[in-house]
């Protein structure tokens, strides 16, 4: 059952819906509060809104190597299987 978080990123309250435990979502959002601050501090001229954007960017990035590097592993192991 979704339990309703209400959450701060980026200094901006809002409110979230999510079937995970309080220590996942707080999880989640000191993540990308941290990589907020991060990117903030490393681009001097950043509006709040080119710093969400950045730390998307970032955060698919980091999703898209995951996801490679998953497949890749799956792929050893079936052909590590085929061996056998």
């Amino acid at each position: 059952m979704k339990k309703r978080f209400d959450i701060m990123v980026m200094g901006r309250g809002f409110s979230v819906l999510s079937d995970k435990g309080d220590e996942y979502v707080e999880r989640i959002v000191q993540y990308i509060n941290e990589r907020a601050k991060e990117i903030g501090e490393a681009s001097e001229n950043a509006t709040a809104s080119d710093i969400a954007i950045l730390v998307a960017l970032n955060i698919a990035e980091e999703l898209f190597r995951v996801e490679e590097e998953k497949e890749n592993l799956e792929l050893m192991l079936t052909q590590s299987r085929k061996m056998e």
